[in-house]
């Protein structure tokens, strides 16, 4: 049976990792971004970090706050700004669920990965999360060290 083939387009452009130390991550939602031309060049030299942007419903619309995305050196006169809020594409029930969990919940809206697509179109999976305390973090990373352990010895062993 043939392999099936891989996606040439799907390339991740920015990861958060640090948000599933610091966040319970309930659910993910993927949603579209609004960028302009040199911010999408921008992004296929891979120059963008979302570590310490989020996202936050304002006016009935998401928005990605704090996002960094690099200048694009040949776009001198019609650059962009480098973190200026952008705007994020999802239905309005979306946009209704988002609000109600942020605001009435209490959860807060995480950026997690940043990637071109199949179709190589910019998307954004976003983490509907609650924040850890100190004990969960150290229980996570508890848990990762004894995997990490438990691989070795069966490694040894088998």
């Amino acid at each position: 049976m043939a392999k099936k083939d891989e996606n040439k387009n799907y390339k991740t452009i920015a990861e958060n990792r640090r948000a599933r130390f610091d966040y319970a991550i309930e659910s993910d939602l993927e949603v579209g971004i609004v960028l302009q031309g040199s911010e999408v060049k921008s992004l296929r030299q891979g120059q963008s970090n979302i570590a310490d942007s989020y996202a936050a419903v304002e006016d009935g619309e998401l928005w990605l706050v704090a996002a960094y995305i690099a200048p694009y050196a040949q776009a001198k006169t019609w650059g962009h700004e480098e973190r200026r809020k952008r705007k994020l594409l999802c239905s309005k029930r979306e946009v209704a669920r988002l609000w109600n969990a942020s605001q009435r919940e209490g959860m807060t809206l995480v950026p997690l990965v940043m990637y071109f697509n199949d179709r190589g179109i910019v998307k954004l999976k976003i983490g509907i999360a609650k924040g850890k305390k100190v004990a969960d973090k150290r229980e996570t990373s508890a848990k990762r060290d004894w995997n990490r352990q438990k691989q070795r010895i069966l490694k040894q062993n088998g």
